[in-house]
């Protein structure tokens, strides 16, 4: 079988765990024949960590116009994606791009337009929906288990960083080189899965932000939104990287019971006659349904960027279905970008979103700013996998 020649462009934590994954032939049918950095620190590490015949780029021109390759992996910078994977688009290869899609809807959109004239295969790095954990609950609500979704509510507190992890880099957490910060990096696997497991995207938003509340830092810390659904169910989300010991629970509240995840563990609270039904029929005055509390045997895998990367393979050569559409990365961004504009603006606001809107506050946050990192280290952090 003739290998899908994969070129990766980025080599900061994820692109350095990209290279090495492929480098390694861990992915079968592929194989890494070139990369492209403008770090001379991290092409050194390329030389030195790699092992085949990689043709090494520092100018991206050069590198789509020169390198041979099918398909390429985008684990730049956030604001870069769209435009990187829209020269890539052009030259006829197909894409996986890093979360998230890009920083502003805006610009995703005409990514998504460009990818769908290309005809070529576009994937995103959602790599929690390999995890077993959100596939079931996934399929539990997709088979009518819950029966009409009522509430959803997600705490992601767990995702604690230090000062010194947003001094690695004088991008980290700024609105003009990252675009945000706890909702467009850490918890956007969350905000993806929130809506990928439920099937259900917020009608309005409310955001409450606050920035650089616990770091030096200039975009936000710490959140809580509040959404509500087309079919009348609403929703909480709360994240930050400023608590510890964090919390990672997950709830879905239907008609026929709750789902709970937490401390990787499924538990399905099944009742044994429909809410609704219990409300118009029950005569006693004080009582409840029914339940039945199921621990759902699921193991839970936490990693799993080596599948999204091996399913877009699979999907060029054979054609497969892709477990994260690359079209699809817009969803979680819409998310939050509903909610950074919610707080701005200190009102609810509908979704979609108003995309120009959008990118004009944004622009002004940038043109605006006068915040300076004050002890930048420019490390590079352990390539293991976290953002």
């Amino acid at each position: 079988m003739e290998l899908i020649k994969v070129g990766v462009i980025g080599i900061g934590n994820m692109g350095s765990s990209h290279v090495l994954t492929l480098d390694q032939g861990k992915i079968r049918g592929a194989k890494l024949t070139a990369v492209c950095s403008r770090n001379e620190g991290r092409i050194e590490w390329v030389k030195n960590h790699t092992t085949g015949d990689v043709q090494i780029f520092q100018d991206e021109e050069i590198f789509f116009k020169e390198a041979d390759i099918d398909a390429v992996i985008i684990a730049t910078p956030h604001y870069s994606h769209p435009a990187l994977a829209k020269k890539a688009f052009a030259k006829g290869l197909h894409v996986l791009i890093e979360k998230p899609a890009g920083v502003f809807t805006k610009d995703v959109l005409e990514m998504n337009e460009d990818a769908k004239i290309s005809g070529k295969v576009f994937s995103i790095m959602y790599n929690q929906r390999a995890n077993p954990l959100y596939q079931k609950i996934r399929d539990l609500i997709q088979a009518g288990e819950l029966g009409n979704i009522k509430r959803t509510n997600w705490i992601v507190t767990e995702a604690y960083r230090p000062q010194s992890y947003y001094d690695s880099s004088k991008w980290r957490a700024t609105w003009k080189g990252e675009g945000g910060g706890v909702l467009l990096n850490q918890a956007l696997h969350q905000l993806d899965l929130w809506q990928w497991t439920t099937g259900l995207m917020p009608k309005q938003v409310r955001g409450f932000s606050h920035f650089g509340k616990y770091h030096d830092i200039e975009a936000e810390d710490d959140v809580t939104a509040y959404v509500e659904y087309e079919n009348g169910a609403t929703g909480v989300f709360i994240t930050s990287t400023g608590e510890a010991s964090g919390t990672n629970r997950f709830e879905i509240v239907g008609e026929l019971g709750k789902i709970v995840v937490e401390n990787e563990e499924l538990t399905f609270y099944r009742l044994t006659q429909s809410e609704r039904e219990f409300n118009a029929t029950y005569t006693g005055g004080f009582g409840e349904p029914e339940f039945k509390k199921i621990v759902v045997p699921v193991t839970s895998e936490n990693g799993n960027h080596s599948i999204i990367i091996q399913n877009w393979i699979e999907s060029i050569i054979t054609g497969s279905s892709l477990l994260a559409p690359g079209e699809e990365g817009v969803k979680a961004l819409e998310i939050s970008n509903a909610v950074y504009l919610s707080s701005w603006l200190n009102e609810p606001v509908e979704l979609p979103i108003d995309a120009e809107l959008y990118h004009e506050k944004l622009q002004e946050k940038i043109n605006q700013s006068t915040f300076e990192k004050k002890n930048v280290t420019n490390r590079t952090l352990d390539v293991t996998g976290t953002h």
